[in-house]
């Protein structure tokens, strides 16, 4: 199957990474299409147009306001079209892309390692297309899960915004660290290691998330003044506030 990009900015190179193959590309900006398809072994491709003739699937991964003048540059070349484009629809995907199979995903940047999480939902002809192709291609970059479309905003505050709320609180463990006499790179690589390492062993253990925490918490002893601190300066009511944010400005 001879995937096609439209656009090369960061979620695009992160998944084309994931993937390991040749993608035609195009982007606005030459050179950005130029670096990914030297990076990966693909071709950088003139137009849209060009990219959705030769391609048997169109990525998305353009700006979402982009929507209505993309789908007029590759009118009646495009086979099947899968969307990353944050904020839009199946309903508008499907209007710019009529009786065209469109798929709706949700990537993370974790895809580039292999470890992300994407969310998915069909569009009304997925099944005319390469629906069974197209969801193995992304669960070769990670976990897919297929949600009813309303579900996608709150996935996407755990799954897509998550890394940058896990890259913050690893921030604020290194900051920690430091203001109690650790040096940043010894901070910084005990923070990112146990969280990579407390990922693998929640993955391990059935995701056992209030498991885990007993496991470490021994009745009054450090770790447990560390999750009362925690508690006590609103760390759930932080994450729910941000969960909050995104799903609330994705209505507007």
């Amino acid at each position: 199957m001879q995937l096609g990009l439209i656009g090369a900015g960061n979620m695009a190179s992160a998944l084309a990474r994931g993937f390991g193959e040749p993608v035609l590309v195009a982007d606005a900006v030459a050179a950005k299409a130029e670096a990914l398809a030297a990076e990966l072994g693909g071709e950088a491709l003139g137009s849209n147009a060009e990219v959705a003739e030769r391609a048997d699937v169109v990525l998305l991964c353009h700006k979402p306001g982009q929507l209505e003048e993309v789908a007029q540059s590759t009118e009646g070349k495009a086979k099947a079209v899968v969307s990353i484009l944050g904020g839009v629809k199946l309903d508008d995907l499907e209007r710019a892309y009529r009786q065209v199979p469109v798929y709706r995903f949700l990537p993370s940047i974790p895809a580039e390692v292999r470890q992300g999480v994407s969310c998915y939902a069909p569009g009304h002809h997925a099944a005319e297309g390469p629906e069974r192709e197209v969801v193995e291609l992304f669960e070769r970059v990670g976990v897919v899960v297929r949600l009813d479309e309303p579900l996608i905003e709150p996935a996407m505050a755990l799954m897509s915004c998550g890394p940058a709320f896990v890259a913050l609180v690893a921030e604020a463990m290194v900051d920690a660290g430091v203001r109690h006499g650790l040096q940043p790179a010894d901070a910084s690589l005990m923070a990112v290691e146990t969280l990579g390492g407390t990922a693998e062993v929640l993955r391990q253990n059935g995701r056992d998330t209030s498991g885990l925490r007993r496991r470490v918490t021994s009745p009054g002893g450090s770790t447990a003044r560390g999750l009362e601190a925690l508690e006590r300066a609103g760390l759930r009511a932080a994450f729910h506030d941000a969960v909050t944010a995104v799903v609330e400005g994705g209505r507007r």
